[in-house]
């Protein structure tokens, strides 16, 4: 069986030629699924178990909430017993509580195994996450660190529409999407090999210094922020879309995959290139500015194709957020702590996600479904200018 190692003086891991990569990247990837295949069917949810909308927000985010309480702690555990026994034992949990849902007739019951899925989810993150970048410096991590981001802008495409596709006869059938948890649990036991864990004892008093230091509590804020207007569109934008247009799961599938189509392509060409031109301070604000102006202009439109084109220009704006983000978290860290370090960053953005519906819904009780996208676009603006501060820190 094949050890998961990298010599730093060859790129044919970097060149996505080896299997293991792709298994770490199809594996990680599915923590954009946990919501996407379920956004899309969501007005049918909340239809046929005869929900309240606000409430029914909170099925597409909960498993925010765990995974960020348990991404940080889990991330702890695989640098301790192994990072691939984390990631077997959480694909497989990830496939039993994500099929689950399927079978729920009630709101408490099917919020159980959000929660769940959330906690499989943090497992996920962290030890395929954790893998990635720990096994590069320099150059190396940012290249590993930017195909880790693409695909989870390509999947952030793929996943809404599979989602929205297969829930079209009926919304269980999204929920059987999570099974594919099993076949890459399989794959993760045939072909990775962790290496094996080193003393921890030292590693997490570094770790408590790394995650006391200002900047970095400046980048977790950033990453909450961002994802709490971020997730505003993945939530609300079905429930707005079926009310003035009259979308049903498959066009909704299509606007929220094309909010990812902007974040693949800046991601992947152009965040990079804006930190190193702007600075990363002024990069994100940059991104946090263009995600704000375009969830103002969501609840003006009521045409598809202006839609559309609007969720493509918030998720460049996104796509210039999260990776640059990410690299700053990673550079603060030493190669033993950066798996737990990324998984702080998950931990802060899926908390952000599992907090907009609940920091949203006071708007949407209050002014309806236009009023949310407005709030959405203050916290994005409160994001950039935050990062802005926090170069006189």
């Amino acid at each position: 069986m094949p050890t998961l190692t990298v010599d730093k003086t060859s790129n044919n891991f970097l060149k996505l030629r080896d299997p293991r990569l792709l298994l770490l990247l199809a594996s990680g990837s599915l923590t954009t699924m946990a919501g996407g295949v379920v956004a899309p069917v969501l007005p049918d949810i909340v239809q046929q178990l005869q929900l309240d909308p606000g409430l029914a927000g909170n099925l597409v985010s909960f498993h925010c909430l765990t995974l960020a309480l348990f991404s940080p702690p889990l991330g702890i555990l695989a640098d301790r017993i192994g990072q691939v026994k984390v990631l077997v034992a959480s694909l497989l949990c990830y496939a039993i509580f994500g099929t689950a849902g399927a079978f729920m007739a009630g709101f408490l019951p099917l919020l159980v195994t959000r929660g769940l899925i959330g906690v499989a989810s943090g497992g996920i993150a962290a030890a395929s996450l954790g893998l990635l970048g720990s096994k590069y410096e320099g150059e190396a991590r940012s290249v590993a660190l930017g195909y880790a981001t693409s695909t989870l802008t390509i999947t952030g495409i793929l996943f809404p529409l599979l989602g929205g596709w297969v829930g079209a006869s009926h919304w269980q059938y999204a929920f059987y999407l999570y099974a594919l948890g099993i076949p890459l649990a399989g794959l993760a036991i045939t072909f990775l090999q962790a290496d094996k864990p080193a003393s921890t004892r030292e590693k997490n008093n570094k770790l408590s210094q790394v995650l006391r230091q200002r900047q970095t509590l400046w980048l977790l804020l950033t990453v909450c922020l961002v994802s709490v207007a971020m997730y505003a569109v993945v939530i609300y934008a079905p429930l707005y879309l079926k009310a003035t247009i009259k979308a049903g799961a498959v066009l909704n599938g299509v606007v929220l995959a094309s909010r990812a189509i902007g974040a693949a392509i800046i991601s992947a060409f152009g965040s990079k290139w804006m930190a190193q031109k702007l600075g990363l301070p002024n990069a994100i604000a940059f991104g946090c500015t263009l995600m704000a102006i375009t969830l103002i202009a969501i609840p003006l439109l009521h045409q598809l194709i202006p839609i559309i084109l609007t969720a493509i220009a918030f998720g460049v704006g996104f796509g210039i957020v999260l990776p640059n983000v990410y690299s700053a978290l990673a550079s603060l860290a030493t190669p033993n702590l950066r798996s737990s370090v990324l998984a702080a960053g998950t931990g802060a953005g899926f908390l952000g996600q599992f907090l907009s519906p609940i920091i949203l819904r006071p708007m949407l009780n209050y002014g309806g479904l236009e009023t949310v996208f407005y709030g959405a676009a203050i916290v994005a603006i409160t994001a950039g200018v935050l990062m802005l501060l926090s170069q006189d820190g």
